[in-house]
C-alpha cells in the first residue's frame, strides 16, 4: 500500500479555513466557532502542528503589511482634513464677537421699554383685583342667599329643592370665590345641613307612619267589605249555574267569569291614602346615598306597628277588627313594595307576614282552647276565610292559614261528634220502642225522606195504604234524622275552604264510624241489655237491622255527594259493629223466652217416682208451646231471626229436660219418670212438626237416646265402642252416668228384693259407664 501524503498548508488553505469560522468574513457578525473543532482535529490526526504554525505566522504576517500599505495611502487626506477645521473655528469665532456686539446694544434699547410695561401691567393688575372683589362680593351675596332659603324649604317641606341647592352650591365651578374662608365655611356647613333636611324628612315620614297605622283598620274594613261583596255575588251566581257550584272565589274560574270592577281601597270615596311621604324619604335618603340606613328604620317601625296588632290576650270578639288591621296593614305593604323598586325586599314583608301569621295562629288556638260551642268555631273560621281569600288577592302565601283552619277543623269535628254524642246517646235511652206510626202521606214522605232505606222497601212503603204503621221506630228516624245534620254541619264549616279531599272524606268516614258503633251501636247494645220486654227487645232487633242497612245506603249516597263535588269515596265499616249488636239483641230475645219458659217449667210438679206411666203429656206443655208459637210468630223480626229464637227455646227446653234428668234438684229417678218425660219429648215433636218446624226436633236427640238406652235395657250394648259410635254418638257418658246414679239410688231405697237388685245393676252400670267418663273426658 503507497504511503499517505501529507497535506500541505498555503496561505489560501488557512485563509479558507478561518473564512468558515468567519474570522476573516468582515459580512459576519458572529463567529462560527464549531467548524474550529474539527480543524484542529485533523492537524492533531495528521501532526502537521509545526507546519501549520507556520502557515499561520506567514499569513498573519502578510496581512500586516497589508495594513500598513493601506494607513500609508491615505495620510494626505487626514492632514488636508484637519487644516479644513482650523479655519471653521476662525471664522465662528469673529461670528460670536459680533453677535455679543449687537446684543449688548439691544439690551439697552429696550431696559426702557421693559420699565413702562412693568408700570402698564401693575395699573391693570390693579383694576382687575378690583373687578374680582366686586364679583365676588356678588357671588357670596347669592351663595348667602341660596343658604337662607335651604332653611325657609326645609320648614315649608321642600326637601328636595333644599337638596338640589345644597348640591348647586357643592357644584359650583372654581372661581375666586372658591378660595375665600367665607366660601370653605360655607362648604364645611353642608353636612349639617344635609342632616337637618334628613331629619326632617324623617320626622315626616314617622308622622305618616302614625297616620297609616290609624287608617290601616279602615283600608283592611273596606278590602274585606269588597271581598263580601264579591262572595255573596258569586254565590247568587253558582246557584243559577250548577256547573260553577265546584268553583269557590279565587278559582281560576270565578276570576275568568268575574266581572271585574276596579275598586282601590287606597284611593276612593271613602278614603285616599297618601304615600307622597314615603317616597320623598326614600328619594332624599337616596339623593343621600343612606337608602340603607331608611330601609332599617321602617322595617323596624314596621315591625313594632305589627307587634302592636294583637293584644296579648285576644278575645274572640276582637277577632274581626284584628284580622282588618292586618288586611290594611298588608295591603300597605304591598303597595309600598310595588311602588319604590328596590326600598322593599319581598323577604322582608314574608317575614313580617309569617311571624304575624303564627301570633294570630297561637292568639286564636288560645283563645278557643276552652270553648265548646261549635259555633263559636265556625265564627272564627268565617272571620279567618274571608281574611284568607281577601289577602290572597295581593299574592300572599295563605298554604299556614288554611292548614290551620284545617286544624280548627278537626277539633270543631271532636266537639260536633261529642255534642251529637250525647243527642244520640239521649235518642236512643229515650226511645219508647214502638213501630213508628204515620197517618198521611205527607209525614211517610218526610220520614221517608229522611231515613236511609233499600230501594225495595223504600217503594214497598210508598205503596202500602194509609195510615201507615212503620217497621222501625221513632229512635231510628231520629238518629237518621241527626246524622244527616252532622253532616250537613261537617259540610257546612269547609264552605270556601280550600280542601284536602282525601283527608275530608277520611275524617268523616272516622267520625261517622265512630258515631254510628260507639255512640249509637254501644247504647243500644246498653239498652237492650236494660229492656226485659219482649216486643220491646224485637223492636231494638228491627231498628238495628235498618241501621245496619242504613250504612251501606249513607255511605253510597255519600260518595255520590263527595263524587261530584271532586271528591273521594267514603268508606264507613260500622256496619259489623251493628251487626254485633244485632247478635247481642237476638240473643237477649231468646234470653227473654228461655226467662218467660222458666216460669212455664216452675208449674211443672214433675213426680221423678211415680208408681206407673203416664199416657199424656203434661198439663203445663200445652200453655208453654201456645205461648211460644204465639209470641216468636208475631215477632216483627226477619224469619231467620224468628228460627233462632225457635231453635234457642227448643235448645233451652231441653236443656231444662236433661237437667231433671242429670241435675241435683232431682236426687233420685224411676224409670217410670223417664218414660213419663219421653212422652213430653214426644209432644213437643209433634206440636213442633205441625208447626214447620221440625228441624227443631234435634234439640232433643241427646235425651231420646239416653231414655231409650235406660227404658230398653241398651247400656251394655252402648259400652260397646262400634255400637256407641254408629248409634249412641250424641250420648255423653257422663249424662248417662248421672242417670244410671240416680235410677241406682231410687233402687237402693226400695224395700223390695227386684227394685233393690235392679238398683244393684243400674250402681254397675253407672261404674262402667264412669270408666268412659275417664277415658272419653267428657
Amino acid at each position: 500500500m503507497p504511503p499517505r501524503r501529507r497535506p500541505q498548508f498555503t496561505q489560501e488553505t488557512i485563509d479558507q479555513q478561518l473564512q468558515q469560522i468567519h474570522l476573516l468574513d468582515q459580512s459576519s457578525s458572529s463567529e462560527n466557532l464549531e467548524q474550529l473543532g474539527p480543524i484542529i482535529k485533523q492537524i492533531h490526526a495528521n501532526r502537521q502542528q509545526d507546519a501549520y504554525l507556520r502557515a499561520v505566522g506567514q499569513l498573519i504576517q502578510a496581512k500586516d503589511a497589508e495594513i500598513e500599505t493601506i494607513c500609508g495611502d491615505n495620510y494626505q487626506e487626514f492632514i488636508s482634513s484637519v487644516s479644513t477645521l482650523f479655519s471653521v473655528k476662525s471664522y465662528t469665532n469673529n461670528l460670536r464677537d459680533k453677535i455679543q456686539t449687537l446684543d449688548a446694544g439691544v439690551e439697552q434699547v429696550g431696559r426702557g421699554l421693559v420699565e413702562k410695561k412693568r408700570a402698564l401691567l401693575q395699573t391693570k393688575k390693579t383694576a382687575g383685583n378690583l373687578d374680582e372683589a366686586v364679583d365676588t362680593l356678588q357671588a357670596c351675596l347669592r351663595v348667602l342667599d341660596v343658604v337662607n332659603r335651604v332653611g325657609e324649604m326645609i320648614k315649608e317641606g321642600k326637601y328636595w329643592s333644599a337638596l338640589r341647592s345644597l348640591e348647586d352650591i357643592e357644584s359650583m365651578p372654581a372661581t375666586s370665590l372658591s378660595q375665600t374662608p367665607l366660601f370653605q365655611h360655607l362648604l364645611s356647613s353642608l353636612p349639617s345641613l344635609r342632616g337637618q333636611i334628613k331629619d326632617a324628612v324623617s320626622a315626616s315620614m314617622k308622622q305618616w307612619l302614625l297616620d297609616i297605622r290609624n287608617v290601616s283598620a279602615q283600608v283592611g274594613q273596606l278590602a274585606l267589605d269588597a271581598m263580601e261583596h264579591r262572595v255573596r255575588k258569586w254565590r247568587a251566581r253558582r246557584e243559577k249555574d250548577p256547573l260553577l257550584k265546584l268553583n269557590r272565589v279565587g278559582s281560576a274560574v270565578e276570576i275568568s267569569t268575574n266581572e271585574k270592577t276596579e275598586f282601590n281601597v287606597l284611593d276612593n270615596e271613602h278614603l285616599q291614602v297618601d304615600f307622597k311621604p314615603l317616597y320623598e324619604c326614600i328619594h332624599i335618603y337616596s339623593a343621600l346615598d343612606s337608602l340603607d340606613e331608611i330601609r332599617r328604620s321602617y322595617q323596624a317601625d314596621r315591625k313594632a306597628q305589627s307587634d302592636l296588632i294583637l293584644p296579648n290576650i285576644l278575645p274572640l270578639d276582637q277577632l274581626p277588627k284584628v284580622t282588618e288591621e292586618v288586611v290594611g296593614f298588608f295591603i300597605i305593604e304591598t303597595h309600598v313594595l310595588n311602588t319604590t323598586g328596590s326600598f322593599r325586599s319581598p323577604r322582608e314583608v314574608e317575614d313580617l307576614w309569617d311571624a304575624l301569621l303564627r301570633r294570630i295562629g297561637n292568639a286564636v288556638d288560645t283563645a278557643l282552647k276552652n270553648i265548646s260551642d261549635a259555633d263559636a268555631y265556625l265564627g272564627v273560621k268565617e272571620c279567618l276565610l274571608s281574611f284568607t281569600m281577601t289577602l290572597e288577592q295581593y299574592s300572599y302565601s295563605t298554604e299556614n292559614l288554611h292548614a290551620f283552619i284545617l286544624y280548627l277543623f278537626g277539633r270543631y269535628v271532636s266537639i260536633l261528634e261529642f255534642k251529637f254524642g250525647v243527642r244520640f246517646e239521649k235518642i236512643v235511652l229515650q226511645d219508647d220502642c214502638l213501630p213508628m206510626y204515620v197517618e198521611n202521606a205527607t209525614e211517610r214522605d218526610s220520614v221517608l225522606d229522611t231515613v236511609w232505606l233499600t230501594k225495595e222497601e223504600r217503594e214497598q212503603l210508598t205503596k202500602s195504604s194509609l195510615p201507615l204503621t212503620l217497621p222501625w221506630s221513632s229512635g231510628f228516624y231520629l238518629c237518621c234524622q241527626d246524622i244527616r245534620n252532622f253532616v250537613q254541619n261537617f259540610y257546612q264549616f269547609l264552605e270556601g275552604v280550600s280542601q284536602h279531599h282525601r283527608n275530608i272524606d277520611d275524617l268523616l268516614s272516622r267520625t261517622l264510624d265512630h258515631i254510628l258503633a260507639d255512640f249509637i251501636g254501644t247504647n243500644i247494645a246498653k239498652r237492650v241489655q236494660s229492656t226485659s220486654n219482649l216486643s220491646q227487645i224485637v223492636q231494638i232487633v228491627a231498628n238495628i237491622e235498618h241501621l245496619e242497612i242504613a250504612c251501606a245506603e249513607l255511605e253510597r249516597s255519600l260518595t255520590l255527594i263527595r263524587s261530584s263535588q271532586r271528591g273521594g269515596a267514603i268508606h264507613i265499616t260500622a256496619a259489623p259493629a251493628f251487626n254485633a249488636t244485632l247478635q247481642t239483641a237476638v240473643a237477649r230475645v231468646n234470653s227473654s223466652i228461655a226467662s218467660k219458659l222458666d216460669d212455664f217449667f216452675g208449674l211443672s210438679e214433675y213426680d221423678w217416682t211415680p208408681p206407673r206411666r203416664e199416657e199424656n203429656p203434661s198439663m203445663y206443655l200445652y200453655e208453654l208451646i201456645n205461648w211460644l208459637t204465639t209470641v216468636v210468630d208475631s215477632l216483627v223480626i226477619k224469619d231467620a231471626y224468628k228460627d233462632k229464637a225457635y231453635r234457642g227455646a227448643a235448645d233451652y227446653i231441653a236443656e231444662c229436660f236433661m237437667d231433671f234428668l242429670i241435675g241435683r234438684n232431682v236426687p233420685m229417678i224411676n224409670e217410670n219418670a223417664v218414660a213419663n218425660l219421653v212422652t213430653d219429648i214426644e209432644f213437643l215433636e209433634d206440636e213442633f212438626k205441625k208447626s214447620g218446624h221440625a228441624h227443631l226436633n234435634a234439640a232433643f236427640l241427646e235425651l231420646r237416646l239416653m231414655a231409650t238406652i235406660v227404658l230398653e235395657d241398651q247400656v251394655q250394648q252402648y259400652l260397646i265402642p262400634a255400637v256407641r259410635q254408629a248409634s249412641y254418638s250424641v250420648v255423653r257418658p257422663r249424662n248417662l252416668q248421672s242417670l244410671l246414679q240416680k235410677l241406682a239410688k231410687w233402687g237402693s231405697e226400695c224395700k223390695d228384693t227386684a227394685s233393690r237388685q235392679r238398683g244393684e245393676k243400674r250402681r254397675k252400670e253407672a261404674e262402667a259407664v264412669g270408666a268412659l267418663v275417664q277415658a272419653d273426658g267428657r
